[in-house]
């Protein structure tokens, strides 16, 4: 039985129970890094095919920041988790005087466990007007950051690619950043994760329902995707409540596939889930695209 999960870091925990022990991987590197008794970073490097057979996943960085205590209010934890995304985005994006950079928020803003991207990017400081206004090329402590809201193909009847494409044409990006929803294998990280990397995203993942995807293949620019799991497929829970007896759990797996109805399954707390992290990845492009302003 096949778990629906975006996170590098849970793939590697699949093939670590499948193989009964955590065992390296060939073609796969990994480090931990810990910033705070809270806050803890997982860097997963794809080094060759090898590695992408193993955990699914395209040649790149996967970065795993999972923060504890953000629910429970614990003290400056916003602020904390806000400076480790900034350290590790910053290890993907360097700062300099030319540096221009189109950030996109994918999701629904109606539709609470997929607003995470139009959340997100409401609140990142745009700056493209000024260079155009002021006629500059660069700035030593600003970033030239445009943001873009494209909305969902069943609302705009138009493919988000096409109009991320759209944009990119426009701005003229070095990078392009990519926030969305991402779905969870273990419920505990809807609260806790998020995940960077530098090897893009498909629009819609999280919530089933996969787009064209978005890479530097795709739109000629460098793909930096921010991810926070809102949802777990409702499988994944029955499959692990009954994960001691597998025949069973194979029956439900197979009530669902005939009965055509696989649902996806979020927290009670998302709503403030949203509003959390949407504050937290805001605050850490923002630190990291204008070090000038935001410390």
């Amino acid at each position: 039985m096949k778990y629906r999960t975006d996170l590098a870091i849970e793939r590697k925990e699949l093939l670590d129970e499948a193989r009964g022990s955590a065992k390296d991987i060939e073609g796969v590197s990994m480090e931990k890094i810990k910033y705070d008794e809270d806050i803890t970073s997982t860097r997963i490097k794809i080094l060759n095919p090898m590695g992408e057979i193993q955990l699914e996943k395209p040649m790149g960085n996967y970065i795993t920041i999972e923060v504890n205590g953000i629910l429970d209010e614990k003290d400056e934890i916003k602020e904390r988790a806000g400076k480790a995304l900034a350290k590790e985005l910053s290890e993907l994006i360097k700062f300099h005087y030319h540096l221009k950079v189109l950030v996109v928020g994918l999701g629904n803003d109606k539709v609470t466990p997929d607003a995470l991207g139009p959340y997100t990017v409401s609140k990142v400081k745009v700056t493209r007007h000024f260079f155009i206004m002021y006629e500059a090329d660069g700035d030593e402590e600003l970033g030239c950051v445009s943001c873009f809201i494209p909305g969902v193909t069943g609302s705009t009847g138009m493919e988000t690619a096409e109009l991320i494409k759209g944009a990119v044409e426009l701005c003229d990006p070095e990078v392009v950043i990519v926030v969305d929803s991402l779905a969870a294998r273990n419920i505990d990280r809807v609260s806790t994760t998020i995940q960077i990397n530098d090897t893009g995203i498909d629009p819609g993942g999280g919530m089933g329902n996969v787009r064209t995807g978005l890479s530097e293949q795709t739109l000629g620019r460098r793909v930096i995707a921010i991810g926070v799991p809102t949802v777990i497929d409702s499988r994944t829970i029955i499959r692990e409540a009954l994960e001691a007896n597998l025949p069973q759990a194979q029956q439900v797996d197979d009530y669902i596939e005939e009965k055509g109805q696989d649902m996806i399954v979020t927290s009670t707390d998302i709503d403030q889930i949203i509003k959390d992290f949407s504050d937290i990845i805001a605050n850490g492009i923002n630190k990291t695209l204008h070090p000038g302003i935001y410390s």
